[in-house]
């Protein structure tokens, strides 16, 4: 059985490495006891050396994004960017890929694909990020997360797929979308089944049935428990609510309460 992990993404906070190491000193003693769930926290890039330093066995550092492609020993010349051995030298072993905010930015499915291939690559787990901007009546979001899918995992070798998170995260429902809306666990594990048959539909239904779906988009310590228990996930990605060591740690625990 795949234990559940509980994914935290800070995106562009707190505003201080202070802040940051507080939070990571004080959640790493909260969890100290925890047993069954597996912890990520992925800070800025400017902060993963400082947290990596902080020793704690519970909690795992990612980054929340890397470079498309691994450049040749010593570097490249690319202004601005982080490769995934940098991050994998740093100690990170989980790499948010594909996220909303990146694709808003017009990074697209191609572009997911290389960074994927050059995270397994490094040795770092790619959390891929899929879903719609809206359920359409017609059902054509099916379409959309399909072709996100296959084109983001194209070229991938089955043998890696085991290391792949998928996390779907559908857009109508994050804190910024205006207009947005609650999304319920019957939305999470209508296309959790949708994913992981897409999934068989292109490896075989046991390669599918070792990635972890997850599920994202304002999940916060109200909702965590809907969404683990009956939305057909193995855990969740967390946005503005790991931003609160309590709120983060409270669905840390409802992931720890719940029965296998």
């Amino acid at each position: 059985m795949k234990r559940k992990i509980i994914i935290g993404n800070w995106k562009m906070n707190p505003n201080t490495g202070k802040v940051a190491s507080k939070w990571f000193q004080e959640a790493a003693r909260l969890v100290s006891r925890s047993k069954k769930t597996e912890i990520v926290i992925c800070p800025p890039f400017i902060y993963l050396d400082n947290l990596s330093r902080i020793r704690t066995s519970k909690i795992k550092l990612g980054a929340q994004d890397t470079f498309a492609e691994n450049p040749p020993a010593g570097g490249g010349p690319f202004t601005g960017e982080v490769s995934s051995e940098m991050l994998y030298n740093l100690g990170v072993g989980y790499v948010i890929l594909g996220h909303s905010e990146r694709r808003a930015f017009g990074e697209n499915n191609q572009i997911v694909n290389k960074k994927i291939k050059g995270a397994l690559s490094a040795g770092l787990r790619p959390i891929v990020c899929v879903g719609e901007e809206e359920r359409d009546e017609s059902h054509k979001y099916f379409d959309i997360v399909k072709k996100q899918v296959k084109e983001c995992l194209a070229g991938i070798s089955r043998d890696s797929f085991h290391k792949i998170i998928l996390a779907y995260e559908p857009i109508w429902s994050i804190s910024t979308t205006k207009a947005r809306r609650d999304a319920v666990p019957d939305d999470s594990r209508e296309m959790a089944v949708f994913i992981r048959k897409t999934l068989s539909d292109i490896t075989t239904p046991a390669i599918a049935n070792k990635v972890r779906i997850l599920y994202g988009g304002s999940v916060n310590e109200r909702d965590a428990e809907g969404f683990l228990r009956d939305g057909r996930v193995d855990g969740v990605l967390v946005g503005q609510a790991s931003l609160s060591v309590e709120k983060f740690i409270e669905i840390v625990r409802i992931c720890e309460a719940l029965k296998n």
